[in-house]
């Protein structure tokens, strides 16, 4: 596996749109590979494709209570409640803010193998899934939270 470079605020590739996934092929599970290697050795608690230069809708999610969660092509299909906490971003280093997030979430996507599957997380692990999916379309953290001053 393969340590990425995580791409800063200001590339311009953390701001477009990804592209879905047609076809799961060995470079699609390689990207998973390595960007599960990228987000643990960065002490993240996510990673999005686009974080690493990569344009296609491919996120890893790893939480204390949730374990590993591998995400292609997802989709939010539900959500309820509300959260208000500290966000930040390993593309966004050094840096904190405050948002206001869904508190259940329920994410429909693929898994490596190809297979739909719908999950729901709560509390960290629907920000998570928030955030991350946000990235999938040119969205960051700092475009919604109350910066706090590092």
């Amino acid at each position: 596996m393969a340590k990425l470079k995580i791409l800063k605020v200001g590339d311009s590739t953390l701001r477009k749109v990804c592209r879905p996934v047609d076809e799961i092929t060995p470079r699609i599970t390689r990207l998973l590979d390595d960007m599960i290697d990228t987000m643990r050795a960065a002490d993240g608690v996510g990673l999005a494709a686009p974080q690493v230069g990569v344009l296609r809708r491919v996120v890893v999610i790893e939480t204390p209570d949730d374990g590993l969660i591998e995400l292609i092509n997802p989709k939010i299909i539900a959500f309820s409640g509300e959260q208000e906490g500290e966000e930040g971003c390993l593309s966004v280093p050094g840096r904190w803010g405050i948002t206001t997030r869904p508190m259940h979430v329920t994410v429909r996507a693929l898994n490596r193998k190809g297979e739909t599957f719908d999950i729901t997380g709560s509390g960290l692990l629907a920000k998570a899934f928030c955030h991350e999916i946000d990235h999938l379309d040119g969205k960051l953290y700092i475009d919604i939270a109350k910066m706090i001053d590092n």
